[in-house]
């Protein structure tokens, strides 16, 4: 099971901060076929591909007119286990700027990696990763790490110390939170503008002459991801509960940033299936942190939520990861399906 961690909440003012010293570009040996990044597609627009939802928002709020964004995961598609055709392979090769968060989709990465594109911007590069997930999923890795124990032993072994010390002080009886490092950033609005500032950075490489421009856009998105921020951090500060039931999980940097506490169904990826010792875990939690509501999502199975809320007597209810947006989904963009995301935790945990 999934244990508490101590909140780190960031004050609002530290959203930009410091985001502009990172590294900002992965530079690949050749460059893209489409000729000199920044030259742009034939009306001009800088070609930009971005991975899958939360980096196509940021490209075409950053990018705005000076951008041509194209996604290679559809909406309703799930990303974590998206194939690329070899058609689609080819045409990444075509774009001036990828944008892309590493660790998601492995077909993606891998494609990305041999594209040859100049201008490659990944996300996870401007934020820290933290491991979240359930002891499933820590087992899971720890099967892939004995399979391997032989091969670098000595060179590990003060870094899984190290990783070991990180986690000794923060069990308060829910268990432990290791898991699968996790990819999930975008759900926390302060790491998502440190992610917003490097991809503003990334684009004016890219674009020079239109560098005032993206730079102007970024200080305004995360302007609006700085009052969201404060948003989650008033309309969560007085809750009955502080404990909620999601499908995967996705939420553990949200739950972190606003002193909550996730447990998920299944691990990191949203189509592993629980054990039965996982489910009886969940029981327990859910009678002793009253729990009212298991959440389900809009692109995973909602199955095993709406079982596990039938047998507890719970009642469900939607908590969208944003990794696509659709016809279904609680709002038109990333901001109005957050809102609808605190808007769903209030009502969960009891807020006043």
């Amino acid at each position: 099971m999934s244990r508490r961690r101590r909140p780190r909440i960031s004050p609002a003012r530290t959203l930009a901060a410091g985001a502009a010293a990172l590294g900002v570009l992965t530079l690949t040996a050749c460059g893209s076929d489409s000729g000199t990044a920044g030259d742009g597609g034939a009306d001009g627009a800088l070609e930009v591909t971005a991975s899958f939802y939360p980096m196509e928002f940021l490209a075409e709020r950053i990018g705005g007119e000076h951008v041509s964004v194209t996604t290679l995961t559809k909406p309703g598609v799930e990303p974590h286990d998206l194939d690329l055709s070899p058609k689609e392979t080819a045409r990444l090769t075509e774009a001036d700027v990828i944008v892309y968060l590493k660790g998601l989709q492995p077909a993606v990465d891998e494609a990305i990696a041999q594209s040859g594109v100049q201008h490659i911007v990944e996300a996870t590069s401007f934020t820290s990763l933290e491991a979240h997930g359930t002891d499933e999923d820590h087992a899971h890795d720890d099967e892939h790490a004995d399979d391997d124990e032989h091969a670098d032993d000595d060179e590990h072994a003060d870094d899984d110390h190290d990783h070991d010390h990180d986690h000794d002080h923060a069990d308060d009886g829910h268990g432990h939170d290791h898991g699968a490092e996790d990819p999930h950033i975008w759900l926390d609005p302060v790491k998502y503008a440190e992610v917003a500032q490097g991809v503003g950075t990334a684009l004016a490489e890219a674009d020079p002459d239109n560098a005032a421009d993206y730079e102007a856009n970024t200080e305004a998105l995360i302007a609006e991801l700085t009052t969201l921020d404060e948003e989650f951090t008033a309309g969560l500060a007085d809750t009955e509960t502080r404990t909620f039931i999601t499908t995967h999980a996705a939420f553990g940097y949200l739950a972190e940033r606003y002193g909550l506490h996730e447990e998920a169904i299944a691990g990191i990826d949203p189509e592993s299936e629980p054990s039965a010792a996982r489910l009886r875990e969940l029981h327990e939690v859910a009678e002793q942190d009253n729990v009212s509501t298991v959440f389900f999502e809009t692109l995973a199975s909602d199955a095993t939520a709406r079982t596990l809320a039938d047998d507890l007597g719970l009642k469900t209810g939607v908590l969208d990861p944003l990794e696509g947006i659709t016809d279904r989904s609680a709002g038109a963009d990333y901001l109005e399906v957050m809102r609808a995301n605190l808007a769903a935790l209030r009502d969960a945990l009891g807020a006043s």
